[in-house]
């Protein structure tokens, strides 16, 4: 059965009741034998994922990965940068 974890059914893409509007799930990716994901078509519409795109794999050994496009950590790196120096913490 298709986006089932635990005989939970997950919703393809779709609002789930009680999350914050601008979270998604958008089901589950099996992973093949060369380690190849498929991230869904939603995903990849909401999030602007073209064919040769580069994404950016983070991981923590306790809270998991996380995929990204890089120029979404680099702005939110720069908005850090941007808030130290504001607080007068960074050179």
């Amino acid at each position: 059965m298709k986006n089932v974890i635990g005989g939970i059914h997950l919703p393809s893409g779709k609002h789930v009741l009680g999350m914050k509007k601008a979270r998604h799930i958008f089901g589950t990716a099996k992973v093949g034998e060369r380690g190849q994901i498929v991230i869904p078509k939603d995903a990849r519409e909401l999030y602007g994922i073209h064919p040769g795109d580069t994404l950016l794999i983070l991981g923590d050994e306790e809270n998991g990965m996380i995929v990204t496009k890089p120029d979404v950590l680099s702005s939110l790196a720069e908005r850090i940068l941007d808030q130290i120096g504001k607080e007068g913490a960074y050179p």
